[in-house]
């Protein structure tokens, strides 16, 4: 028998973060991207994908397993929480300071290793999502 845990609603919150940082990142990132440069759209994106990013973390922090490996109920993927922090932290002082291809650097590096990355694991068999996706939606698990 799968685990499939119910739907709580910190899960909710950090779920709906989470998706809406993975929609709302690349509009940031591509407004920044080519012959034309649209400032006002990357502002207004990378504000509101901080404002995500930085409530799926938070949220991730009230989120435990005591199931799979862990210290006091964290596993291997809350290392996400701490990247967004960093990330999101350094990008500002590198933009404060005028670096703005480290500031670029942080946020790319935040969006596919907090998003990207870190969606492939919750994806993964036996968490969360992997198991509502692979297990309820599509019945392979």
């Amino acid at each position: 028998m799968v685990y499939v845990p119910t739907l709580t609603p910190v899960i909710a919150i950090h779920l709906t973060a989470a998706l809406a940082g993975l929609a709302l990142g690349p509009v940031a990132l591509w407004a920044r991207k080519g012959a034309t440069v649209r400032p006002k759209l990357h502002r207004a994106f990378g504000y509101a994908w901080v404002t995500v990013m930085l409530s799926a973390a938070i949220s991730a922090m009230f989120i435990r397993d005591y199931r799979n490996p862990n210290i006091l109920g964290y596993t291997f993927i809350h290392l996400f929480v701490a990247l967004t922090f960093w990330s999101v932290s350094s990008s500002f002082y590198h933009l404060a300071k005028g670096n703005i291809v480290a500031h670029r650097k942080a946020m790319q590096g935040l969006y596919f290793g907090g998003c990207v990355a870190a969606g492939v694991v919750a994806l993964l068999p036996g968490r969360f999502m992997g198991n509502l996706v692979w297990h309820q939606w599509l019945g392979l698990v």
